[in-house]
């Protein structure tokens, strides 16, 4: 028996085929260069989560969707790879900082050129809007806009 697909289950496929696609990129990049996919989400969130440079544990359980203690073991592991450093935040004793080492920041670094082109791609993905159609919302692609002609009247 054959079912109209909705359009707006077209684009929602569509949306996390480009996800997943983008992600099991970025964890082949990160395997590359003996990083597990999660050491590699872990190095980003300390790097760019909070715009600091650095994070809490209770920051990067929240930007990796983990249990706190899970991401203590992940970060205990992840200095001892030599790639992040604890400190203790000066402000407050009982939290601690974690910052990327100088290998942590060339692991980031070297990780950039993988995504750049996915980064694009996915964003060109996610640019759209959505518009009613037959009832249904529908992500389509943002209409480009119309260069401007240039006048050929001469003044």
């Amino acid at each position: 028996m054959d079912h109209d697909i909705p359009a707006e289950t077209r684009s929602l496929a569509r949306l996390r085929y480009a996800l997943r696609k983008f992600f099991q990129d970025s964890d082949a990049a990160a395997r590359e260069l003996d990083l597990t996919p999660q050491q590699h989400q872990l190095l980003l969130g300390v790097a760019g989560y909070t715009g600091r440079g650095w994070a809490t544990i209770s920051e990067l359980a929240e930007f990796l969707q983990l249990r706190h203690h899970s991401v203590v073991g992940l970060v205990d592991r992840v200095v001892e790879a030599g790639l992040v450093e604890r400190r203790p935040n000066p402000e407050n004793r009982r939290q601690v900082e974690v910052h990327l080492s100088d290998d942590g920041h060339t692991a980031v670094r070297a990780l950039h050129p993988h995504h750049r082109r996915d980064v694009y791609s996915l964003r060109r993905m996610l640019t759209v809007h959505v518009v009613e159609e037959k009832g249904e919302y529908v992500l389509r692609e943002k209409p480009k806009k119309a260069k401007a002609k240039k006048s050929t009247r001469r003044r």
